[in-house]
């Protein structure tokens, strides 16, 4: 099974390829561009590289929120089109569990953290769970990271641009517990979101192309101005 995966929630832009759970192509562009510039020619590269044509993806998985607005609604428009031109399946993943992933095997606790703007967050906590997998311990939340932390009695891996960006204030809010991610493991991986959409896919558990809609936790200053 030939799985295409796209994440455009944040400023990089994520595309990969799988065969099975067999990583074939991934790229990751984080020079500052559009997603609606880089997206498309870089899923049309994976394709040339792997000799294949759109006809021969079985799976379409892409990241559903929390995030950016825009980015979020760039990858979802484009995964609505491949399936409604291929008939393809799509599997939406938890932006924040695909960032998560990256820590799967850590032994603490594990707190992916995007940076939300108006000093607010998108974050979860997580456990490495059985198979190399990860176990949800609360859902996403947009919510200032002051208000988070005290939530937080344990050794607490922070990563994601909203560690980076509070790292301060988490080191000051919890100075026995705080411990941040490697700078290679701050970006969420495509990979990571194929894996996931393949489990959901295995599970039944797809997104309805009619109804479907990202997950933005809250609404956009636009909306917020009507």
């Amino acid at each position: 099974m030939l799985t295409l995966a796209i994440d455009t929630s944040t400023n990089t832009a994520g595309v990969a390829l799988l065969e099975g759970e067999t990583i074939c192509a991934e790229m990751l562009i984080n020079l500052g561009m559009n997603h609606s510039v880089s997206l498309l020619p870089s899923i049309n590269r994976i394709i040339m590289l792997a000799g294949i044509t759109m006809a021969d993806i079985d799976l379409y998985a892409c990241t559903t929120g929390p995030g950016s607005f825009t980015g979020l609604r760039i990858g979802v428009s484009t995964v609505k089109g491949f399936s409604a031109a291929t008939g393809k399946p799509v599997a939406g993943v938890s932006t924040l569990d695909a960032l998560a992933f990256n820590f799967a095997d850590s032994p603490l606790l594990i707190c992916p953290m995007l940076d939300a703007k108006k000093k607010q967050v998108y974050t979860a906590l997580y456990r490495g769970g059985s198979a190399g997998g990860i176990e949800r311990i609360c859902h996403d939340k947009a919510v200032a990271v002051e208000k988070f932390l005290p939530d937080i009695h344990e050794d607490c891996l922070f990563f994601g641009d909203g560690a980076f960006v509070y790292r301060d204030m988490i080191k000051k809010g919890l100075p026995a517990y705080a411990r941040f991610g490697s700078p290679i493991q701050q970006q969420i991986r495509a990979a990571a979101v194929g894996h996931m959409g393949i489990r959901k896919f295995r599970a039944n558990d797809l997104l309805d192309m009619l109804t479907f809609a990202p997950q933005y936790l809250r609404v956009s200053e636009a909306e917020a101005k009507i």
